[in-house]
């Protein structure tokens, strides 16, 4: 809508905001220059400096596009505002993020784990993922509940389940850069469930 060059280009009129213009007498506000955001400074006062950097007409026109997009929405059957329309990426994301809890496999060098190993050697990880959404309980509503109402305040508690390993595959074997030999366990997962 506004460009970082503050180079002003009217929206397109529709009816609600021309009489919203029509019906105001106020005179056009001067002009400001944008302001320099601080890059230490909190988003909330990065956001407050963005919007006094534009006029009040350009603020007013701003909202009325925004309730002029949201008016069309909800008339058009859409239960969102759709303000940054893009095709099919909410959909992939939603798919996305209900995939079940499942066991999946990746072949890496020893050196990758990050366990401090240096090897060429290769191995097959397997690991857990995707959600849990069919496996929340009693406890994890309830749970929710207590830190929402701030019952809970200070301890780091998950109020859902997790897809995690609940059995191991065998020890894993490997020589690193040295020859020396290493053993490791609990390395990859077996069986993955929700916790």
């Amino acid at each position: 809508m506004f460009n970082g060059s503050r180079k002003y280009s009217p929206l397109p009129s529709s009816p609600s905001s021309s009489r919203a213009s029509s019906s105001s007498s106020l005179p056009a506000a001067p002009r400001r220059s944008p302001r320099a955001l601080q890059r230490h400074s909190s988003l909330l006062s990065q956001y407050s400096s963005l919007l006094e950097s534009y006029t009040e007409g350009e603020i007013r026109q701003l909202i009325s596009a925004l309730v002029e997009r949201y008016s069309q929405a909800m008339n058009s059957g859409g239960h969102e505002l759709p303000l940054f329309p893009r095709a099919g990426s909410r959909r992939k994301r939603a798919r996305a993020r209900h995939k079940p809890c499942a066991l999946k496999e990746l072949e890496v060098s020893v050196s990758e784990l990050g366990l401090g190993y240096e090897s060429d050697e290769t191995v097959l990880f397997r690991y857990c993922s995707g959600t849990c959404e069919a496996a929340v309980r009693s406890y994890d509503l309830s749970l929710k509940s207590m830190r929402s109402r701030r019952k809970i305040k200070k301890e780091k508690v998950r109020a859902r389940p997790c897809c995690r390993p609940l059995a191991y595959d065998d020890d894993v074997s490997f020589l690193d850069a040295y020859n020396r030999y290493y053993t490791v366990n609990e390395l990859s997962a077996k069986e993955c469930g929700c916790v």
